[in-house]
């Protein structure tokens, strides 16, 4: 009889266990995670180890090798992310930590996303595994697929644009469009703004300070006064403690939210909303292209182009670790050595 999967309770356990009889053997234990398709793959795992009568020996006593699922699930166990590992768990199964290297790990990629470009199978096959294999204390270089890094994507809005699309936000939902001001004119990345705390915006200091960042360290903000004067509206204030400043989450509301936003700012009236599954085919508008982190780019843009700052006084702002990361805005300023073409001859005018 397959064993059966406990769905988490509140303030009992918060992962999935695996409880029942199978083959003789009982089991009452936490999977350790709480994606329940990651759970499903632990316990079929149990179960086969069961029917070799391996379950619940060490890899030493029964003479094996450490396999992909038991170092997957150590690795989840210790905080690792559980959701690539699902169908790394149903391709590796039981298969020895020894087995994977360069080419079991490019079959992999090929044969979980074959129709997929290098960025995807990089994130979903590549960084997981080696992951799992650097937990479990197993190194090797690992080299990832060419166009693995993906397409440097850097579009940004010109001024006029950018405040098209502001006022309308504002028409749309105003705390919507106070969002899309914090965005613009602070660089954060949308998640960043969302956990953002009321007490960790100091308005009449023009500060700000992110506890909360992508590459997990916390960085300051300055505030410039019109954004100062456009954070007055909040319809909701910003002193209460420990309260978000913007009550959005990532979800299709407010994506929605935006493309409303945008097709208003180029004279269209504003989608509908209607069911998952029966959305009409929207009509093509200028800013189409225009997502999140659109203002992100457009922040690091305007710095450079309007703030005066090169490369290196980007990463000063702590938004970008390197300058590596800060260097696709290079591009957007003439470089001094470029405006040496008024330099060139040119025709003289007759009679000059």
């Amino acid at each position: 009889m397959p064993l059966t999967l406990i769905s988490p309770r509140k303030g009992r356990w918060a992962n999935w266990r695996a409880r029942g009889t199978h083959l003789g053997t009982y089991v009452d234990r936490s999977t350790g995670v709480r994606d329940k398709r990651v759970a499903k793959q632990i316990r079929d795992s149990w179960e086969r180890a069961i029917e070799r009568g391996e379950y619940g020996k060490s890899p030493e006593a029964r003479g094996a090798e450490l396999t992909y699922g038991a170092a997957a699930l150590a690795y989840m166990q210790a905080g690792g992310e559980e959701r690539p590992q699902t169908k790394l768990l149903n391709h590796f199964q039981d298969t020895p930590l020894s087995q994977i290297d360069q080419a079991a790990i490019d079959a992999a990629a090929i044969a979980l996303f074959p129709d997929r470009d290098p960025a995807t199978r990089n994130r979903e096959v590549y960084t997981p595994v080696s992951a799992v294999l650097k937990h479990a204390g197993v190194r090797f270089e690992l080299r990832r697929p060419k166009g693995s890094r993906g397409k440097v994507v850097t579009d940004w809005l010109w001024p006029e644009q950018a405040f098209r699309i502001l006022d309308a936000a504002i028409d749309v939902d105003l705390e919507f469009g106070l969002l899309l001001a914090f965005l613009c004119y602070t660089g954060c990345r949308l998640s960043e703004a969302l956990r953002i705390q009321c007490d960790e915006i100091r308005p009449e200091e023009n500060f700000a300070y992110l506890r909360h960042t992508k590459n997990g360290e916390a960085r300051a903000v300055h505030l410039p006064p019109h954004l100062v004067e456009v954070l007055k509206k909040h319809p909701r204030k910003l002193d209460r403690a420990s309260a978000r400043v913007f009550r959005f989450h990532k979800s299709g509301n407010l994506y929605f939210l935006l493309e409303s936003a945008c097709m208003i700012a180029c004279g269209l009236a504003p989608p509908k909303r209607v069911k998952a599954g029966k959305k009409p085919p929207r009509p093509k508008y200028d800013l189409d292209w225009v997502n999140f982190h659109t203002f992100c780019h457009t922040w690091g843009t305007w710095m450079r182009r309007y703030g005066g700052l090169d490369v290196r006084g980007l990463v000063g702002t702590g938004r970008w670790k390197n300058e590596q990361s800060a260097g696709r805005y290079a591009h957007v300023v003439v470089s001094e050595e470029s405006r040496r073409v008024e330099l060139l001859p040119v025709p003289q005018k007759k009679g000059a």
